[in-house]
C-alpha cells in the first residue's frame, strides 16, 4: 500500500469513528452546520402538524439515516469487508509503533 492510499484510508477510518460516536449518542452534537435544505413543504407540513422541536426531531432523524446510508458506503468503498478493515488497522498500529 503506497502513502496515499494509506492516507485516504486513514482519513476515511477517522470519519467513520467520528460517525460511529455520533450515531451512538442521542446527545445533541458539539457542531451544527446550518442551513439545512429540506422539501419546504415538508417542513411547513412537519411544523404545522407537529410543532418545532418535533419537527427537529424528525429532521435529525432523517439526517442520522442518511449519514449511516452514506458511512456504510464508505466502509464499503474503502475497505470492502471487515477483515480489510482489520488488515488496515494492524498497518496503523505497526506504523505507530516505529
Amino acid at each position: 500500500m503506497d502513502e496515499q492510499e494509506f492516507q485516504k484510508k486513514y482519513v476515511d477510518l477517522r470519519m467513520l469513528k467520528s460517525i460511529q460516536e455520533f450515531l451512538k449518542t442521542d446527545t445533541d452534537a458539539r457542531a451544527a452546520v446550518y442551513p439545512i435544505k429540506v422539501p419546504e413543504d415538508l417542513l411547513y407540513q412537519l411544523l404545522r402538524s407537529q410543532g418545532a422541536e418535533d419537527t427537529d426531531n424528525v429532521i435529525h432523524h432523517i439526517f442520522k439515516l442518511g449519514l449511516n446510508v452514506w458511512s456504510e458506503q464508505l466502509f464499503s468503498s474503502t475497505f470492502g469487508n471487515e477483515q480489510s478493515l482489520k488488515e488496515f488497522i494492524k498497518i496503523l498500529k505497526a506504523r505507530r509503533g516505529k
